[in-house]
């Protein structure tokens, strides 16, 4: 199943990238969903390429009814975002990987942050992928509405998050 999604922002890639690789972002997003962050880690300098992965615990009572009978009232999503070195004008492209706790459910594939005359456009490009015989493509067809809303959800908070100041 294919993710497409990008946003358009009113900030340079540099702030944007910023508040992405800001552990007070990442808990405010995960408290909007009412889960936990169990881990958070920045590796690299943000001014150069570096890796973000983040380790939400999450409630599942949103996720469709195919995958909680596999994980049960909560699972642990391991989100690891590999950014490039910036450009001359700021942008930059990550490679993208989630995986769904012992779920065998995961989506791989790339963001962007592109400068504009405006800001910037966040965009993402990835695929949901199940290797469970038979009924593998019923769950990835199932996860992904939910996990599209998740990884939207970062795009669409990113300004609020800078102008609350």
């Amino acid at each position: 199943m294919a993710l497409n999604a990008t946003t358009d922002l009113t900030h340079a890639p540099e702030i944007v990238i910023a508040t992405l690789a800001d552990r007070s972002f990442a808990e405010h997003l995960t408290g909007i969903v009412s889960g936990t962050l169990k881990s958070f880690e920045v590796d690299g300098d943000i001014a150069a390429a570096f890796t973000l992965t983040t380790v939400r615990t999450l409630p599942t009572d949103r996720a469709p009814e195919i995958a909680r009978k596999f994980v049960g009232q909560t699972v642990d999503v391991t989100q690891v975002e590999s950014w490039s070195a910036p450009e001359d004008d700021g942008s930059r492209k990550a490679t993208l990987k989630v995986t769904v706790g012992s779920l065998p459910v995961s989506v791989s594939g790339t963001e962007s942050l592109k400068a504009t005359s405006t800001g910037s456009v966040l965009g993402l490009e990835a695929t949901v992928s199940s290797s469970i015989p038979f009924v593998g493509g019923k769950i990835a067809s199932a996860a992904e509405p939910f996990i599209s809303k998740a990884l939207a959800l970062q795009g669409s908070k990113v300004s609020s998050w800078i102008e609350r100041g």
